[in-house]
Order: C-alpha cells, then structure tokens, then sequence
C-alpha cells in the first residue's frame, strides 16, 4: 500500500470507531494520535467541545525523561502523565479512542500506562 492509501485507511477506521465513541461531560474521550516520532493523548468532552487535558512527547515535563527510551516507552510516560492531569482535573473514567490504530504497541503502553495510573475505561 502506498502512504495515501494507508492514511485513507487508517482514517476510515476511525471514523468507523468515532461513529460508536463520544465523550460525554461525566466520561470524556481519550484520544490517541500517533506520528513516525511522536505520540499525542487528549481528554475531549464532545458535548462542550473541549479538550480537559493533553499530553504529547513535546511536553517539558517528560521531555529529559525521553532520553534513551524506545517509542514505546515514551508512550508510556505520555499515558501516565495524561492520567495524572485527568485524575488532577476530576475524571476518572474515560472512553478510549484508538483513532484507527491497532491496538498494538505503541497505542497499547499509552492505554495500559493511563490504566495504571487510575483511569478506568
């Protein structure tokens, strides 16, 4: 498959996932989106229209503690600190929005991290 078409694909599949997964105010989503060197989390409350918080591999507050991990790791301190900041913020349940990745990987630490640190989904 050439670049176009694996985007289009995976843009499909997240429509496809977006059609059933809406935040709400009392179980906002939690969205994943993936690049070749960075990976971003967002908490969105659909209704309002409103990020609650959000979390990227560019943040200063994880960006020493990069130094020397794999993409899987720095997807977990992605998933930690987006759980702290929602838990900061009063959620602790969520929706989890994979935006057409497979679960697989990196998507997968970022779940399992923000899991950890006490986000029911």
């Amino acid at each position: 498959m050439s670049k176009i078409e694996t985007r289009t694909a995976r843009l499909r599949r997240h429509s496809r996932v977006r059609a059933k997964v809406r935040g709400t105010s009392s179980r906002p989503r939690l969205c994943v989106f993936r690049s070749l060197n960075h990976i971003y989390a967002q908490v969105i409350d659909d209704s309002q229209g409103h990020t609650l918080a959000h979390v990227s591999t560019l943040a200063p507050e994880i960006r020493d503690k990069l130094v020397g991990k794999a993409k899987t790791g720095e997807a977990e301190l992605v998933g930690s600190l987006v759980a702290k900041r929602a838990l900061d913020k009063g959620i602790t349940q969520v929706v989890f929005d994979r935006g057409g990745y497979k679960y697989h990987g990196r998507v997968r630490a970022l779940a399992e991290a923000a899991r950890e640190e006490g986000l029911k989904f």
